[in-house]
């Protein structure tokens, strides 16, 4: 009854870190290019009182051992970047990755940063930089008397002017994908780190070497599905009141023992 209560204690833990993961995909179902959470869960170590396949007698063996568990632990959480539903936008900044790949990002630090929202901003020098201010990688600066600003599903950035009907290229947005997008590290303002479980970037011309075509006018949605977390968080409840169960079982039966013998 005591290794019960310690038991259940795991699996309570357990699904307090997935209600935690399934609010956060909930708080960012309106975010732009955001990519769910899915935790993942293991059994704990096992107490093997009888070894399976241990001699019985001399010419027989066990065919089924005594375990018992001890419990259940989060590993890890994944995320899944299965693309989310694309949406038409007004802003000509805005451009959405469709299929794989991400847009880069400079960081202050110098440092180059992944993201899949695509909506982008000009800065007081015309250069295209995030909601955050950071510059978009390789960098892209507008003149002033731009009139027209068109973006190519292969990344070729062109303008016309004002006053000047022919057509100018500025030059060419490149994206990188990773053969491990989930070994990515997620540090907020919808961007992520290359990391060893990762591997390194692969850049390129959009639409080229399997990379995704550059969409402009639109961008991506959050790839959360609303019913699918609500129907998680449910389970999760019934899960934590069965393991809450347990406890409340385990504390009777030792209440039991204690006032009875």
């Amino acid at each position: 009854m005591l290794a019960a209560l310690w038991v259940s204690k795991t699996g309570l833990s357990a699904q307090d870190t997935m209600l935690t993961t399934i609010s956060n995909n909930l708080a960012n179902v309106s975010t732009t290019g955001f990519k769910r959470d899915r935790p993942e869960f293991e059994d704990l170590l096992y107490q093997v009182k009888r070894q399976p396949g241990g001699q019985s007698t001399q010419d027989t063996q066990l065919p089924s051992g005594l375990q018992l568990g001890t419990g259940v632990r989060v590993v890890g959480t994944q995320k899944i970047f299965t693309e989310g539903t694309l949406q038409t936008a007004e802003q000509p900044l805005d451009m959405a990755v469709n299929g794989r790949g991400f847009f880069q990002i400079l960081m202050p630090d110098g440092n180059l940063g992944y993201t899949r929202d695509g909506s982008f901003h000009l800065d007081a020098d015309g250069q295209i930089v995030t909601s955050n201010g950071f510059p978009l990688e390789p960098g892209i600066v507008l003149p002033d008397d731009v009139q027209n600003l068109t973006i190519g599903e292969d990344g070729t950035v062109s303008i016309s002017v004002f006053g000047d009907p022919g057509i100018q290229q500025l030059g060419n947005l490149q994206t990188a994908d990773f053969i491990n997008p989930a070994g990515l590290q997620s540090i907020g303002n919808n961007l992520f780190l290359e990391t060893a479980a990762s591997g390194a970037p692969q850049t390129g011309n959009p639409g080229e070497n399997g990379l995704g075509t550059v969409l402009q006018n639109t961008l991506e949605n959050s790839n959360v599905s609303v019913v699918e977390e609500l129907v998680n968080m449910i389970t999760t409840q019934r899960a934590y009141e069965m393991n809450s169960k347990v406890i409340s079982t385990a504390d009777q039966m030792l209440q039991y023992i204690s006032q009875n013998l």
